[in-house]
């Protein structure tokens, strides 16, 4: 069957490629997510307007349509040109869906108790807002915040990044960093900045059994760290122990073993101090 969209001039194909732009995508709050794995996430965990698959793409995850068509989302076939002229990628896999945004009120979020989240200070770089997002989903965290100073998580390579992450926990964006400490706080939650000064290090927080708390990590830019007025709003500033002759860590990586540090430390426990492994 010939490709239903194969004029780049289309409305679809048009609207489609102005939400490259962040100012475009904030006014229709509409994103795309390119690729297999983070249209079948979209499919099953955020609300989908439809999804565009070249004729061979379609062919090859027919899952993806039957998925599409049993939730009601049209699904068009498109020219390999179209596809690429929407996709943000160099070499596009076929496979494009029109999302509406998923991100919700830090209210929202809070009223669920949380014991486990990722704050991201002053994060630039799109791709490590997505790696973070990915790391705190595999943790375990119950959400993420992005301040307003951060990066839109809806930029194409922030929700590459994500991996499909995005839609799979609460994120909240654009609030200020102090609403966010201030709420957080009122809410029962530890803030912890992670930052390679601090005074204190994971290890003996651990040792000391302060993070069975709920706690919330800030994280902040990849190459200045976080400032001082952000360090001076947290409860302590933690950082990595470096055991070996590295100078640092990346932000994923700091991030990853933060959160994974918190989520063994909150998990439940037997009556004999060890921790609970199975289901």
């Amino acid at each position: 069957m010939p490709p239903e969209l194969t004029s780049l001039r289309s409305p679809r194909v048009v609207a489609a490629r102005k939400l490259a732009k962040r100012s475009f995508r904030g006014k229709e709050r509409r994103f795309l997510a390119e690729g297999p794995q983070a249209v079948r996430e979209a499919l099953g965990h955020a609300e989908v307007v439809e999804v565009y698959l070249t004729p061979e793409a379609a062919e090859r995850h027919r899952e993806l349509v039957r998925a599409a068509r049993d939730a009601g989302v049209p699904v068009l076939t498109a020219s390999d040109e179209v596809v690429a002229e929407m996709a943000d990628t160099v070499t596009p896999q076929g496979v494009v869906a029109l999302c509406r945004f998923v991100d919700r009120p830090l209210a929202e979020v809070l009223a669920r108790r949380p014991k486990l989240v990722a704050v991201l200070a002053h994060v630039r770089d799109p791709g490590n807002a997505g790696t973070v997002l990915r790391c705190a989903d595999a943790a375990g965290a119950d959400a993420v915040v992005l301040t307003d100073a951060s990066v839109d998580i809806y930029n194409p390579k922030a929700v590459r990044a994500s991996a499909g992450s995005l839609f799979h926990l609460p994120v909240a964006v654009g609030v200020p960093v102090e609403e966010a400490v201030r709420r957080l706080t009122d809410a029962g939650v530890r803030v912890l900045a992670a930052d390679g000064s601090g005074p204190r290090d994971l290890d003996e927080e651990l040792d000391d059994g302060l993070m069975r708390r709920p706690t919330a990590w800030i994280f902040g830019n990849e190459a200045w760290g976080l400032p001082e007025e952000t360090r001076a709003l947290a409860d302590e500033t933690v950082r990595v122990p470096l055991h070996g002759l590295a100078e640092s860590l990346n932000l994923a990586t700091a991030a990853a073993v933060c959160l994974y540090a918190s989520a063994r430390a909150q998990r439940p426990r037997r009556t004999d101090g060890t921790a609970v492994t199975g289901p």
